[in-house]
């Protein structure tokens, strides 16, 4: 392959065409219209209490269209826990100039650009580590990434910005990192474990001034922003889930199986997909970033792992009754493991990662395709 098309055609022009492909699959099966990635139900949209409920995009959309919170308030199933996602509603609201029928348009487009530049950032950081940059399309496919972007979802944007700030903080530009955690932390508050990864790192090389200056740039913002959701919708944003929401779990996959109390075949079924691809994984996660830790090497990547891999053992039952809700939240566990496999050239286990990708079939089912 000549120089000009191996620089042309990467990871990132690959998803770049892929997503932009499924946004576009979407739109003509539903005649051009933009909001039915929104998924609006009249629950929340009209208030009507007999109405149907929607998706979670929904409350990103009216956000975006009118951010002050005494009027989005209403339109929210829990109003701090869906607001405390401000980053990608406002930042739509900037890019479409306030105009309320670009802002259906700009979503969709938010997402798929923020994905691709993910994959470049991905795919930049595994080079630095003399791992070839085509991995990077695991993460660029990952089927949590393509539900987010079809249903108008941070995802996309939040971990961008995260690999954003791993990959400034390998070139030692450290300010440039905290400020790209803090926007994470804007983006989706799950985002939050890589933040502490990166605190725990600078703490466990004594690095003093750093973990201070990460705490001010990039913590302290958001725990104020988090006092400013109390004050104005009488609790803090962070919490397991938005309507109906469960607590987390205490029992490690405890959530998977309070499944089975409601349907034995819908948990073997559960058990079936998720074994292999989630469960496994990490274990694993947790296995190896142990025995990393164990002899002394501690950095935000082998953290990173370790506390992404418990959340998803402690995730609640109403994230994993819901196919599409454990596949985006295991958006941040992929980006780990890609990393930590990257950093520490474990080529098998970016080799096994292509399997994520059998993954996308749940599009057509939990997408709507």
């Amino acid at each position: 392959m000549k120089a000009g098309a191996r620089y042309f055609l990467n990871p990132a022009l690959v998803t770049f065409v892929l997503m932009s492909s499924l946004i576009l699959f979407v739109l003509v099966k539903a005649g051009g219209d933009p909001k039915t990635l929104v998924r609006m139900g009249s629950f929340y949209n009209e208030n009507d209490p007999q109405g149907s409920q929607g998706y979670d995009g929904q409350f990103v959309y009216y956000i975006a269209v009118n951010p002050q919170p005494e009027d989005v308030s209403p339109h929210l199933d829990v109003p701090a826990y869906r607001y405390q996602r401000i980053l990608l509603p406002l930042s739509t609201r900037v890019v479409s100039l306030g105009i309320l029928p670009l802002i259906p348009w700009v979503l969709p487009i938010l997402g798929i650009i923020s994905q691709t530049v993910g994959t470049l950032l991905v795919g930049e950081l595994l080079a630095g580590w003399g791992v070839k940059r085509w991995y990077a399309l695991v993460y660029g496919l990952w089927v949590g990434f393509g539900l987010a972007i079809r249903l108008d979802l941070p995802e996309p944007l939040a971990y961008c910005l995260i690999a954003g700030a791993i990959l400034a903080h390998e070139r030692r530009r450290a300010v440039l990192s905290w400020v790209l955690y803090g926007l994470a932390l804007f983006a989706k508050e799950v985002t939050i474990l890589f933040f502490l990864a990166a605190i725990l790192s600078y703490l466990s090389e004594k690095r003093w001034r750093d973990a201070l200056g990460i705490g001010l740039v990039a913590g302290v913002p958001f725990l104020l922003f988090q006092g400013w959701l109390w004050q104005t919708f009488g609790e803090m944003g962070i919490g397991s889930g938005g309507a109906m929401a469960t607590p987390f779990e205490i029992i490690p996959f405890m959530g998977l199986f309070r499944i089975g109390s409601f349907s034995v075949v819908y948990l073997l079924a559960m058990l079936v997909v998720f074994v292999p691809t989630i469960i496994l994984p990490t274990v694993w996660g947790v296995w190896v970033s142990i025995r990393k830790l164990l002899v002394q090497e501690v950095n935000v990547v082998v953290l990173a792992l370790l506390l992404n891999a418990i959340a998803i053992m402690l995730l609640p039952f109403s994230t994993f009754r819901e196919t599409g809700g454990v596949l985006r939240f295991a958006c941040g566990l992929v980006l780990a493991v890609i990393l930590y496999a990257g950093r520490f050239g474990l080529r098998r286990v970016l080799n096994y990662s292509w399997f994520w990708l059998c993954l996308n079939i749940f599009l057509f089912k939990t997408g709507g395709l």
